[in-house]
């Protein structure tokens, strides 16, 4: 059984025939149909299984690219290592330690092998793993006694989580069990973890595009009177209600979703220098803006989508026209900065030509994209004001973008507003987008004009 969306209809109904659900929704443009499938969970382990199989095939030329002779992921009980479901097979991980061991053996390739406290068949596709498991102490030692790696790359030492997931008790396991010899050979392993999650795979592109897809659809429908009453709906309402929207689509966040009011003659609240989230109790009132920050988890892959609704007054029948001058700063802040990036380029390169546009343009902009896939808040290069100053932000983001990479194109610009007296209205947008040679593409359009709330 599965769950289908399909929308691009005019209307919305919902049939239900036992487990299999079909929800047609409104959504533009109406002559485009577009379905995305949520697959049951034991499909999408078979299809990510496929997909392993190819990342698979990448790791030994990225290994020796970064000089690792050994990569050591190691997965602990309770606490598994998030690495473990994109060079395992995804699925729990109960033994005690589990160490999953790539070993560059030279002329006859990469030797993969999975040292567990229990025989498990799946593995047996991916790794070398024995029926009746030897004690771990005894094949780490043998391993590294056998070959002798230079560089045996762990997840320690590093500035971002992911690559430095490796616990103080578990890195002192390996050192005692692998011997004293060993441990002198220990590095960090970020260069080749960032290279490794930051590579797409052709087979996972359709799977991604139908989850942004989803989000976008369920964000319409959120900035709609489907789920806003003007006058009685709150902030904590509007974030239960995606939160609802999560566990009826059958998939999960890596965040809570943010709302963000704006309102003429109120005073933005900030945080950190970007708006600050509103408050739970605040209500949604007629005249406001209401930004929503919000991203789904599925497949061991991420979205980060942030979208802009304008609840008309009486008589209105769109935004008023400094608004729409407000939003349409931001689309050019976003023509500008998917245009310039190519593969190849340093991030900071491509932050400088935005910016110095913006600045010809009399815009006031702000820059945090990231890379987005396999965790929400990638690995791989940022173009971010955040990186370092802007006179050095070239040289503190040093790598280049690699074609294919999805990143989440997130920005900013502030715009005063004739209608609100001069007040400054914050544009903040998210669209995950793809790397090209002609530059970032979007999955799904971007937003244009603002979501209208009657």
């Amino acid at each position: 059984m599965r769950k289908a969306l399909l929308f691009g209809v005019a209307c919305l109904a919902l049939t239900c025939f036992g487990k299999f659900v079909v929800i047609f929704v409104a959504a533009a443009p109406a002559d485009k149909r577009v379905q995305a499938t949520i697959l049951p969970l034991s499909e999408q382990i078979t299809v990510r299984e496929n997909w392993l199989e190819k990342r698979h095939q990448m790791i030994l030329p990225m290994m020796r690219r970064h000089g690792i002779d050994m990569w050591i992921v190691a997965s602990e009980e309770f606490h598994e290592d998030p690495l473990t479901q994109f060079v395992a097979p995804p699925r729990p991980y109960e033994g005690n330690r589990d160490f999953f061991v790539f070993i560059d053996t030279g002329e006859k390739g990469l030797r993969k092998v999975a040292v567990t406290g229990y025989s498990e068949e799946t593995l047996k596709r991916f790794f070398e793993s024995e029926d009746d498991p030897r004690p771990t102490d005894q094949l780490l030692r043998e391993l590294y006694e056998q070959y002798k790696p230079k560089k045996i790359g762990l997840s320690f030492n590093a500035k971002r989580g992911v690559q430095r997931s490796l616990t103080y008790d578990t890195y002192n396991f390996l050192a005692e069990k692998m011997g004293p010899e060993a441990v002198q050979h220990f590095v960090p392993a970020a260069p080749l973890i960032e290279e490794y999650l930051d590579t797409r795979i052709p087979e996972e592109f359709g799977t991604y595009e139908s989850l942004v897809q989803l989000t976008d659809l369920i964000t319409r429908r959120g900035l709609s009177n489907k789920a806003i009453c003007p006058g009685k709906t709150t902030v904590g309402d509007l974030r239960r209600w995606f939160y609802d929207q999560l566990s009826a689509n059958g998939v999960d966040t890596w965040f809570q979703p943010d709302l963000r009011i704006q309102r003429k003659g109120m005073p933005n609240q900030t945080s950190r220098g970007f708006l600050a989230v509103s408050k739970e109790d605040v209500v949604i009132q007629r005249g406001d803006v209401v930004h929503v920050d919000f991203g789904i988890t599925y497949m061991g892959l991420n979205t980060d989508w942030q979208k802009e609704a304008y609840v008309l007054l009486p008589g209105e029948k769109d935004a008023p026209e400094g608004l729409k001058r407000a939003l349409k700063n931001t689309n050019e802040l976003q023509d500008v900065l998917t245009t310039k990036a190519r593969p190849g380029l340093l991030p900071g390169d491509v932050y400088h030509a935005t910016m110095d546009a913006m600045e010809k343009r009399g815009i006031e902009a702000k820059i945090y994209s990231h890379p987005i896939g396999n965790q929400g808040h990638g690995l791989g290069p940022n173009i971010d004001y955040r990186s370092g100053k802007r006179e050095d932000i070239g040289v503190s983001q040093a790598q280049p973008f690699r074609k294919g990479c999805y990143t989440s194109i997130e920005l900013n610009t502030v715009t005063p507003v004739p209608e609100w007296d001069g007040q400054k209205l914050f544009v903040m947008m998210e669209d995950d987008a793809y790397l090209t040679d002609d530059g970032y593409k979007f999955f799904v359009p971007r937003q244009e004009a603002f979501y209208l709330v009657k």
